[in-house]
């Protein structure tokens, strides 16, 4: 008779679980993502960011690359294909992706410096956190940091696309939010870092 696991998934009795495999839908979806980036960035750059055309290119690929992030999570999940390297490459191609958005209009002037340096600190410190507590466990993505990348993908969206004037102070008020929630996930990754650390010490500790 099969029990059931916390997430309510049917779970044998005594059955072995087999490795996941590295390649699969989910780490292949994370790596499209991460080769977007580039091709987004050249279409965002064409004749110095001024061409409606290509800023709509650079927008559309700046909507696949993220919709990719929704469905690599979702498919891991739900055909247990959650790997230690996708909770690591996961991160970092939303990373890649938010960063040279970020760097891209902040060139081309079209976003403030200190906006993008405020969080390329927050996305550098996270990971460099990760690297740091990993010999302890993986930190993967909360919800809150979830949550953060959804509001800044919407928020660079509004910057991305050649939009009229007059939606301007919606941009601006959707970047005022993914700012402030950029730095408040922050702080959360840094407690749940501390916490990490301080458990796998302890667990070492009683060896």
């Amino acid at each position: 008779m099969a029990n059931k696991d916390d997430s309510g998934r049917p779970e044998q009795v005594g059955a072995s679980q087999a490795p996941v495999p590295v390649l699969n839908v989910a780490n292949v979806l994370t790596v499209v993502r991460i080769l977007i980036v580039p091709v987004f960035l050249v279409a965002l750059f064409v004749d110095g960011g001024q061409s409606t055309l290509w800023r709509i290119v650079a927008g559309l690929l700046f909507v696949l690359a993220a919709v990719t992030d929704r469905y690599d999570g979702h498919l891991a999940r739900k055909h247990g294909l959650i790997t230690d390297f996708g909770k690591i490459a996961d991160p970092i191609a939303d990373k890649a992706l938010m960063g040279g958005a970020f760097i891209g209009l902040s060139i081309l002037g079209e976003l403030s410096w200190w906006i993008t340096a405020i969080v390329l600190f927050r996305e550098l410190g996270i990971t460099l956190l990760r690297f740091w507590v990993i010999r302890h466990g993986v930190m993967p993505a909360s919800r809150g940091g979830k949550l953060k990348t959804v509001i800044q993908i919407v928020a660079l969206s509004f910057f991305i696309f050649p939009l009229p004037g007059w939606v301007d102070p919606i941009s601006i008020t959707l970047m005022a939010a993914a700012v402030i929630v950029t730095v408040v996930t922050g702080v959360d990754y840094v407690i749940q870092a501390l916490r990490l650390r301080r458990d796998g010490r302890s667990r070492a500790s009683q060896v």
